[in-house]
């Protein structure tokens, strides 16, 4: 088995592991239950559509001319999804709103070591 096959394989498990622990976490909570048949088609149907996502997500950042896809083009994956495109979009802001919260302690950071450093001379 070639290493790409391996890789694919290795990913095809781990998202037929992650389905299935939220299927038994979604039937506890609801007390239903989940046959391996559905789990697994539950876990093929999502391996094939995040296979579509990646290709997807590279073709734009390929027209956009860019090597690293980015935020847009997830939120531009999500436009036919209200409710995952209001999701995307909210966790989005919230990341912008971290890194700007984060810039301005280390800003606040330095502004102070600066002034100690005054006060010292």
């Amino acid at each position: 088995m070639s290493e790409k096959e391996d890789t694919h394989q290795r990913l095809k498990a781990a998202v037929h592991y992650t389905v299935g622990r939220l299927c038994q976490r979604v039937a506890e909570e609801h007390r239903r239950e989940f046959s391996r048949q559905a789990v697994a088609a539950i876990a093929e149907t999502t391996f094939r559509e995040c296979d579509i996502f990646a290709k997807d997500l590279e073709a734009f950042a390929r027209h956009a001319k860019r090597t690293t896809v980015s935020a847009e083009d997830v939120k531009l994956l999500a436009r036919r999804s209200t409710a995952l495109s209001r999701h995307i979009q909210n966790k989005s802001e919230e990341l912008a709103q971290e890194q700007k919260d984060t810039r301005k302690k280390n800003t606040g950071k330095r502004k102070s070591r600066d002034t100690e450093e005054e006060s010292k001379e």
